[in-house]
């Protein structure tokens, strides 16, 4: 087959996003590309064979290892020139698997079959493949990263952010174990969802039409030969496998890649100027401005939220490719071809969040810097609660007031409140109450983080310990 430069392709995936990512762009190749499709589907035309010829006591041995060899043989550049001729990708197969079958073989490839038996089974085991051998394994190797943030940083100060506005203290830990949980049940899901996709070898229309004529259980026969595959069959055919058992696993990745896409947007804002609390991995050699030689740009963080815009809304298309008139038209035929460009996405930010995640400098001194930048005011929550405790009805109406003063006056939040005589008495009896020494409680914000650090610690050790478990599962 023709080849051409990799710069003379038209998609981004196969220049420079397939430059950025040979390694992982390879290994999704060996699932997901056209090689691997003519590949999987030859996989599935064997295994019926192989049945036919089992039923009818043919398989010899002879015979068995030419079937099994014959995802060797079998190439995507023959197979492509047939169908010059047939103008139909699965007769084209066909016609190049018989050639390298006996004749009492041949007549039996493709038998009871319908073209859709072949493409949605051989779809059941790319995409379960896929995601198992090669996307899954990058989830867990992130979700791991983020583990070891939220456990390292467990006890790391930081302000805590609602609107883009200081909030209360937090720890950098208890941050990142927002991911660490909402990742780690995505990856959960996903894993499970990837074991559901089904095939069918039920015929034209689902209602095993012509296998009838051949074997005397149809539906058994069909179940043996997908077991054979590792597959289940779908509970109700028509032309097609439902749709839905590959749109749950498809919608879940999408899940998971909103969540990557929320951490980026997130460690993205931390590496503002004005607020500096990490950086991601920055070389010497790296230019971050054609004209002002001073930028440290977090590209990786922006380009993985920037894959995920043009990634996410192809969630349309496949719950488009739900509807399918009667037993089924053609209207999924280009449009279902676009899958793996969706998984290329996926793993091009995987890649990228990955880099992230394991070069990522954490600035302590700064994230406690960005904690007192507006001095007490972070423990106005506190003071309002204990106030509250003590019977007073306008305890929030009273720190609001007192915030407002304070900022305006330039003052401590606590100066105020010691202005406030009555205020401040019973401020200072509701802290002694609760073991706190007034005077040192607003001195040090560190004091008010609440079950941060303890939650950060158990997630993350929780969270070890359940992609243990995903892992054993991916190797079976």
């Amino acid at each position: 087959m023709e080849t051409r430069p990799v710069f003379r392709n038209l998609s981004p995936i196969d220049h420079r996003y397939y430059d950025a990512n040979e390694q992982a762009f390879g290994e999704l190749a060996d699932y997901l590309s056209e090689e691997a499709a003519v590949r999987y589907c030859t996989r599935v035309e064997s295994a019926l064979l192989r049945r036919h010829l089992e039923a009818r006591g043919l398989l010899t041995h002879a015979l068995a290892a030419t079937v099994d060899g014959l995802e060797s043989v079998v190439s995507s550049d023959e197979v492509y020139e047939e169908e010059r001729v047939t103008r139909h990708n699965i007769r084209a197969l066909v016609r190049v698997i018989k050639r390298h079958l006996p004749p009492e073989a041949a007549s039996l490839v493709h038998l009871g079959a319908t073209s859709v038996d072949i493409l949605d089974t051989a779809a059941a085991l790319r995409y379960r493949d896929a995601t198992r051998r090669v996307i899954l394994p990058r989830l867990v190797r992130l979700e791991r990263l983020l583990i070891g943030l939220a456990s390292d940083h467990a006890s790391t100060l930081q302000v805590g952010r609602t609107h883009g506005q200081h909030g209360v203290p937090i720890t950098f830990g208890f941050a990142v174990a927002e991911y660490v949980s909402r990742l780690g049940k995505s990856i959960e899901e996903i894993e499970r969802r990837s074991l559901e996709t089904r095939g069918k070898l039920a015929g034209a229309v689902g209602a095993y039409n012509s296998l009838s004529l051949l074997v005397r259980d149809p539906p058994a026969f069909e179940a043996s030969t997908l077991e054979s595959l590792g597959l289940l069959p779908s509970e109700h055919s028509t032309q097609m496998v439902e749709p839905e058992y590959l749109l749950r696993l498809l919608l879940e990745l999408n899940v998971a890649f909103g969540i990557i896409a929320n951490l980026a947007d997130d460690f993205r804002n931390l590496q503002r100027t004005e607020i500096d609390e990490i950086r991601e991995l920055f070389t010497s050699d790296q230019v971050g401005s054609s004209t002002m030689p001073q930028k440290r740009n977090p590209w990786n963080s922006e380009h993985v939220k920037s894959l995920w815009k043009a990634f996410a809304p192809r969630v349309t298309t496949f719950f488009m490719d739900q509807i399918s008139e009667h037993q089924r038209d053609l209207t999924n035929s280009a449009s279902g071809r676009f899958v793996a460009d969706y998984f290329a996405g996926l793993l091009a930010a995987l890649e990228r969040m990955n880099t992230v995640a394991e070069t990522l400098r954490v600035d302590e001194k700064r994230m406690r810097e960005n904690l007192l930048m507006t001095g007490d005011l972070v423990l106005a929550e506190a003071a309002y609660t204990l106030l509250a405790t003590t019977g007073r009805a306008d305890a929030h109406e009273d720190l609001r007031t007192a915030t407002m003063e304070a900022q305006e006056a330039g003052r401590p939040l606590t100066a105020v409140l010691r202005d406030r005589g009555e205020l401040w008495d019973e401020l200072d009896a509701a802290l002694r109450l609760v073991g706190a020494d007034p005077g040192r409680f607003f001195e040090d914000p560190g004091s008010y983080t609440g079950c941060a650090a303890e939650r950060a610690r158990t997630l993350a050790e929780a969270y070890a310990d359940r992609m243990n478990k995903v892992e054993e599962d991916l190797k079976r």
